[in-house]
């Protein structure tokens, strides 16, 4: 399995992973469940009206972790604003209890995708196996 199919799936079977962002010198971290594999990158979604889009705005860096069955995952890069509306219409379809809060001509729904990313994975009993994603 290639190394950015291992993350989506790491992804959608922990359910919850924690985005990290930095507000000014204060991180700010909150859980999402978002996460998609479109067209070989790894994408997240937002609203634009959520702090969390103005500090993407601000610094683009960030951070995702996850954990399960006693391992973590953790990409670390940038977050890329994609206005596609093909790449929101997949995210509705892979996640449909979204279309409550966004639809992809709301002006509102963001969808982010990770630059020049690596993702790792440990465990307390394994090496780390890093990938770039």
């Amino acid at each position: 399995m290639e190394g950015i199919e291992k993350v989506i799936q790491f992804l959608d079977e922990a359910q919850t992973y924690y985005l990290a962002t930095v507000e000014g010198d204060q991180p700010r971290v909150r859980p999402f469940g978002t996460a998609l594999l479109h067209q070989g990158r790894l994408y997240i979604q937002t609203g634009k009206v959520k702090n969390v889009s103005r500090q993407l705005a601000a610094n683009p860096k960030a951070e995702i972790c996850a954990f399960k069955g006693g391992q973590w995952l953790r990409v670390a890069g940038e977050l890329v604003t994609d206005e596609s509306r093909e790449v929101k219409v997949a995210m509705l379809e892979k996640m449909p209890a979204l279309k409550a809060m966004y639809n992809p001509d709301d002006n509102n729904m963001q969808m982010l995708y990770f630059r020049n990313a690596s993702a790792t994975f440990c465990s307390f009993t394994e090496a780390p196996e890093t990938f770039s994603i």
